[in-house]
């Protein structure tokens, strides 16, 4: 796990554009800093050392010095790589796991790829061919933006390292902004920023001289053929697959420990890594919370002391008024609630261990949300005539309170309603949107500039898009629309970024692009049935966890933090939303907004996840935009 950078085309030649890009990466890679460069492409490297502690550092290179590359994450195949590539007669000049990019560049070219199982974000310059190859893991875990200017080509593992190197790029992207007041999320190529892009996961990209870059796909998630056989041996054949995962993750020359929350999948994780894969006296970390409804550590003690883990847990008192401006600096964009849980852990981890097991992906592979079954009720109750739903069912569901948990029947009602009035990828989309800004809503809050900028952009439509273009139930494509969009871009992009501003290395084992594609083709059934959620993967975790964990219903602080915060959240209106900066700047309208907020503190509707995305664009764009200082913004 590290950070990279690298620039091709006009390069200053005191090599100060690359030290300022990689001193903006130095909470990535604390371990130590490597340059390249041949006057016509430089590469950058921060390093945070896990494999090949004394001889791994980058810039790598092969023997020759014609190829070089830099990479961040970690190749989790690279030693059955290896002895392959060295009985062919490839001399390896390092024992980094990394180094087998170059070997299998130098054997197969681009198609590389298809021999590559990790994590990474890699950028590699062959000096002969004067042409970058440049690519982004198969699920997303890694980052990688860039930016295409006249004069240069540049690229870095975070946004930030591309500001250092040009501060003109702190323009707002409208488009972004108002995908992320729709889906709290800003897919690919989109950021906050107007010239900023990001590469897609499953993507490489290619750049020859005097060309602009080429990008396409070498990947994608299939769900068909479904797989055949007896309930049993798919939940055999999930076992092995998950326990092949772990034991590859566990690759490391530094110690490596696990995130325990109390829910299933880092308590599956956790059991199995001692159970099936016999790791002894596992470091698990635990953060507890003064909330007994919200508080999963006591589940997570219970897996901790079942299978003799060596536990580390810490109680810790929320608060966002101070921190809130180092979440959004380490996330380049605004923030999401679970950034602040993400971050408290990590730092707590990184006290004892360099590397921690996760347990992102599970939900987005197993079907782990309440939307994915409520989106088929949704349909269910579409078969009621229209004009009864509309004239007869939508009237008396208004008089139902609007206000309160955001989670309340109330809540769900209204949403079914809405959503049987669409179909398709429009209703996942919307499914997602209601309890953010929906297109009403936006229409509203945007100012007419702003609204006349966008034109008929379309912010769902990188949610659609995937879902309609796949053949499949609705389970599948809902499926698939996550694992190309939300997941790469919501839970693990927070992973990365706060296990990372401590210098923290996160694996995710359900991340596995191998694992992830046996997932895919199991049949919708064994993931969503009914009301359970993650069949198969609750029966298997049958075989390691008590009914106490596996009975109870999913928990969570994120998205309950405008609730549990509700004093905290008043200062924070008080102080970003009275006088906001988006509205002087004419993004935003006054009278919307001030009419939001004072709806939400009568208690007369709830707004509080969309009061959340409001002041987080706020204190993003005086940092990002305005230029205010971190301490100047909280």
């Amino acid at each position: 796990m590290c950070g990279i950078a690298g620039i091709v085309g006009a390069i200053d030649p005191s090599g100060a554009d690359i030290r300022a890009m990689l001193q903006a990466l130095i909470h990535r890679g604390p371990d130590g800093e490597g340059v390249f460069t041949d006057g016509q492409a430089t590469l950058g490297h921060r390093r945070l050392a896990v494999i090949d502690l004394e001889g791994g550092r980058q810039p790598l290179h092969n023997v020759e010095k014609t190829i070089w590359l830099v990479c961040n994450g970690e190749i989790y195949n690279y030693r059955e790589l290896r002895a392959e590539l060295v009985a062919s007669g490839h001399r390896f000049v390092t024992n980094s796991d990394c180094e087998v990019i170059i070997g299998l560049y130098e054997r197969y070219g681009d198609d590389l790829l298809d021999h590559l199982r990790g994590m990474f974000a890699f950028a590699l310059w062959d000096t002969r061919k004067q042409r970058m190859l440049a690519a982004r893991d198969h699920l997303g875990q890694k980052p990688f933006f860039y930016i295409d200017q006249a004069d240069r080509f540049a690229f870095g593992s975070e946004i930030k390292s591309l500001l250092a190197l040009d501060p003109g790029l702190r323009v707002l992207n409208l488009q972004a902004l108002e995908q992320y007041l729709a889906l709290r999320l800003i897919g690919p190529p989109l950021t906050m920023f107007k010239e900023v892009r990001k590469l897609p996961p499953g993507h490489l990209l290619t750049l020859e001289r005097g060309a602009r870059p080429q990008i396409r796909p070498y990947w994608d998630l299939r769900f068909e053929p479904k797989f055949q056989g007896s309930e049993e041996s798919l939940i055999d054949e999930l076992e092995q697959r998950i326990s092949e995962s772990l034991r590859l993750h566990m690759v490391s020359d530094v110690r490596v420990g696990a995130f325990l929350s109390g829910g299933l999948d880092s308590s599956l994780l956790v059991a199995m890594l001692a159970k099936r894969v016999g790791v002894k006296d596992l470091p698990t970390f635990t953060i507890g919370l003064p909330y007994q409804r919200f508080d999963e550590a006591p589940y997570a003690r219970a897996v901790a002391q079942m299978y003799g883990t060596e536990h580390h847990e810490r109680t810790i008192n929320l608060s966002l008024t101070a921190l809130l401006p180092d979440l959004i600096w380490h996330l380049d964009e605004p923030s999401d609630p679970l950034s602040l849980c993400a971050y408290q852990v990590a730092r707590f981890a990184r006290e004892t261990v360099k590397v921690v097991i996760g347990g992102d992906g599970g939900d987005e592979l197993f079907g782990g949300y309440d939307r994915y079954y409520g989106n088929l009720y949704a349909g269910h109750y579409s078969r009621v005539p229209a004009p009864i739903r509309r004239h007869l069912l939508g009237p008396a569901l208004s008089l139902v309170p609007a206000s309160g948990w955001y989670k309340s029947t109330g809540h769900q009602l209204r949403w079914l309603h809405r959503l049987s009035f669409l179909s398709g990828g429009e209703r996942y989309a919307a499914s997602l949107s209601y309890f953010y800004f929906d297109r009403a809503m936006r229409e509203q809050l945007l100012s007419p500039g702003a609204r006349a900028e966008l034109g008929k952009f379309d912010p769902e439509l990188v949610l659609k898009a995937p879902f309609d273009s796949l053949q499949g139930d609705h389970i599948d494509r809902m499926l698939y629309a996550d694992s190309k969009v939300r997941l790469p871009d919501h839970p693990v992009m927070i992973s990365d970024r706060m296990s990372m501003a401590h210098g923290l290395e996160t694996r995710s084992p359900f991340m596995d692009h191998r694992l992830a594609e046996f997932a895919a083709r199991l049949s919708s059934s064994l993931k969503v049935r009914g009301r359970t959620l993650r069949y198969i993967q609750r029966k298997l975790a049958a075989r390691y966890l008590s009914p106490e964990i596996l009975s109870r219903p999913k928990q969570g602080f994120s998205s309950a933090l405008p609730y549990i915060l509700r004093d905290e959240y008043r200062t924070l209106y008080d102080r970003y939303l009275r006088d906001s900066e988006l509205v002087r700047a004419g993004i935003f309208a006054r009278k919307p907004l001030d009419a939001l907020l004072a709806s939400h503190l009568a208690g007369h509707e709830d707004h509080g996840n969309r009061l959340w995305l409001l002041i987080n664009t706020e204190v993003w764009y005086r940092m990002s935009i305005l230029g205010e200082a971190q301490r100047a913004a909280a």
